[in-house]
């Protein structure tokens, strides 16, 4: 489920893109639900081949979403015409409702998609000018030394510096706007390794986040679990990393450790995710995620 459009977007702010104003234009506010942005967790070392990646899976999710209102917006248009025709007022109004809400919707997502391009936009244009300096930096390193080379060297190094901090500014900025996961545990697959009596722990992480769980193994092959459904907050960098153990009394077995991508989870329809816990795939684990 996407999290409420209106919330999460930025105050506009001006097409010039400057290094020296980034940060100030883009009004950023660190929540501290975001990894990215807080205070002393800020890691400067922006990853373009991966915000790239995580663009394009966002991008395709946001425009599936926009797609399915606008076909709810033309048969419920459709209908709007019929029913006017027919004359039958309380339904014609309760219909006309739910078509100025799709409508208002709409308008949030396009929105909401304009300023992710825009984020992105920003980006690139931060990383080319990141590696224009350092190609000139290197190149002067190279050549003799004088007065002139070393001051212009120190003033590469100052605009590589502010290209970095501003591109992982603008990750953080990008980072709001990826909505949230919902993920559902549907439970181990065995065959002949879950046997009734059988007791496991399931712990998810994704960066800073984590969901630790236990179940059992009823005697009519059933599962149980202490908890269902987990929220996480998509992460730029981080990868889902899942570990499962089995419980024995007091001692505790591994039975695997796997990570798992999450940008095949940026979907209108809820995607049924089975992961190999052991190499050979003797267990699995199945989870729900809803975006």
């Amino acid at each position: 489920r996407l999290c409420s459009f209106a919330e999460i977007l930025f105050s506009p702010r001006s097409k010039s893109l400057s290094r020296s104003s980034v940060r100030s234009r883009m009004s950023l506010k660190p929540p501290k639900a975001y990894n990215s942005l807080q205070k002393g967790a800020l890691v400067w070392d922006p990853k373009p081949l991966q915000v790239k990646k995580i663009f394009e899976a966002l991008k395709k999710g946001l425009n599936e979403y926009l797609e399915a209102h606008q076909a709810e917006l033309d048969y419920l248009s459709g209908r709007h015409k019929d029913t006017k025709r027919n004359s039958r007022l309380a339904f014609y109004y309760d219909l006309d409702k739910q078509i100025r809400s799709v409508e208002r919707y709409i308008r949030k997502l396009e929105f909401h998609i304009s300023k992710v391009e825009e984020l992105y936009e920003a980006y690139c244009i931060q990383c080319r000018l990141r590696d224009g300096a350092t190609n000139m930096k290197q190149a002067f390193s190279l050549s003799p030394s004088t007065k002139a080379s070393r001051e212009s060297l120190v003033e590469l190094y100052k605009n590589v510096q502010e290209c970095t901090e501003d591109m992982c500014f603008i990750e953080g900025a990008l980072e709001v706007h990826l909505g949230e996961f919902h993920v559902k545990m549907k439970g181990l697959v065995g065959f002949a390794r879950l046997c009734p009596g059988d007791q496991y722990e399931v712990f998810v992480r994704l960066g800073r986040q984590k969901w630790r769980l236990k179940g059992k193994i009823e005697t009519d092959d059933s599962q149980t679990w202490d908890e269902e459904e987990k929220i996480f907050i998509p992460n730029l960098h981080e990868k889902f990393e899942i570990k499962v153990t089995e419980l024995r009394g007091l001692a505790t077995i591994l039975v695997g450790v796997v990570t798992c991508d999450s940008t095949s989870f940026f979907s209108t329809k809820p995607q049924a995710i089975i992961v190999d816990i052991t190499e050979l795939g003797t267990i699995k684990l199945r989870l729900e995620v809803l975006w």
